[in-house]
């Protein structure tokens, strides 16, 4: 809800697409810059104390932002400093709670199911948060928006209260944070599978996934609507989102994840690609479901083979290096399609992206199926003979 009210909020003081890419920017481009140390606290630290830290601050955070919204007195810098917060917090957060799945599951072949229904946990969050923030901002405004969001995060911390952990035993022996680092990127270069996904991640963030920066302008220039459409569009993507997970959820043991993958995005850039030239809301929100259809499973599903590949001395480090291609490409990206979107409008620019994911998949699917199609030149090959 916070961040649909916050994109709202800023389109509706400036009604630029462009500032729109600097209130996301403002948001994660400062997890880009410490989600490497993120990483390295995470594996020194114990995860769980990290988390209870972290979801405070988002919680005062949240506080502020709504006190600033309800007394009126509140001007652009102000909202983009507390999104600046927000990022600085999430970049120690996600390293730690990623990871602390794989604390939760005693049987490690469930691991790919439960680090997917975590992905399920999120996009009904984010299918539910759009829906009722468009209503909640049409109704009531933005302020209450940030109440609630502040609100949630009771529920949040007395999970967390609740749960238990075996005692955390700290690493015996410790290293320079630079050490550390370095021998986390020298990991990566080793392990040429998930640095590849790394990768591959990088180019979505930076060209695809920022998709989002468009849909205030298609809610209110496009279809000609308020607060509560460009609610339904987000809401219309979560509930793809939600039966990706879901199928994703249902994978049986030994599919390839790869190919899942692929398909995803062809998804993905197939819906962006259908939804940018429609103008009638009606029509176009089953494509919005098909965006969301292939918009989070591309990142649950790597996360699922970086977590599985990953040693476990190097998982909240490779875990940072994941969440600096996220977010440090995000902003970056948001920047780019916003600017774009500027010059040439929101339906070119939300094409251009989906043209650019089918360019990946094509890319890509040569380096991630290369064993693949090798063993399935093989077998022809034997069946000729």
């Amino acid at each position: 809800m916070q961040r649909t009210a916050v994109i709202w909020v800023i389109y509706s003081l400036t009604h630029s697409a462009s500032m729109i890419g600097v209130a996301v920017f403002a948001q994660q481009f400062p997890s880009f810059l410490l989600s490497l140390f993120g990483g390295v606290v995470a594996d020194r630290h114990s995860k769980y104390k990290i988390l209870l830290v972290t979801q405070t601050a988002s919680m005062i955070q949240a506080v502020l932002l709504a006190i600033l919204i309800l007394t009126n007195h509140y001007v652009i810098w102000e909202i983009l400093t507390l999104s600046v917060v927000l990022g600085v917090i999430n970049a120690f957060d996600v390293p730690a709670r990623q990871p602390m799945v794989h604390e939760m599951v005693n049987n490690k072949e469930d691991l790919a199911n439960a680090i997917s229904l975590n992905s399920g946990m999120v996009n009904i969050a984010r299918l539910i948060g759009p829906a009722m923030s468009g209503i909640v901002l049409q109704a009531f405004g933005a302020g209450i928006c940030f109440s609630l969001n502040a609100l949630s995060f009771i529920a949040v911390i007395l999970a967390l209260l609740l749960m238990k952990f075996p005692k955390f035993n700290a690493p015996a022996i410790k290293k320079k944070v630079s050490a550390e680092l370095a021998e986390g990127f020298k990991y990566l270069k080793q392990t040429s599978e998930i640095s590849t996904l790394i990768l591959l991640l990088i180019c979505l963030s930076l060209f695809v996934f920022p998709y989002d920066t468009t849909e205030p302008v298609f809610a209110k220039v496009i279809f000609k609507g308020n607060a509560a459409v460009y609610g339904y569009i987000s809401s219309s993507i979560g509930l793809g989102a939600i039966l990706g997970s879901l199928l994703l959820a249902s994978v049986k043991k030994g599919t390839n994840f790869k190919v899942i993958l692929l398909v995803s995005i062809a998804i993905l850039g197939s819906g962006l690609i259908l939804f940018s030239h429609i103008s009638y809301l009606p029509l176009a929100l089953p494509f919005a479901v098909i965006i969301g259809l292939g918009s989070l499973t591309p990142m649950s599903i790597s996360m699922t083979i970086i977590q599985m590949e990953a040693a476990t001395n190097m998982r909240g480090r490779v875990m940072s290096y994941v969440a600096m291609s996220f977010f440090g490409m995000l902003p970056l990206g948001s920047l780019l399609i916003g600017t774009i979107s500027q010059k040439i409008g929101a339906p070119a620019t939300m094409l251009c992206q989906g043209i650019i994911a089918l360019l990946i998949v094509a890319v890509f699917s040569q380096i991630l199926l290369k064993k693949m199609f090798a063993k399935l030149k093989l077998f022809n090959c034997i069946n000729y003979w």
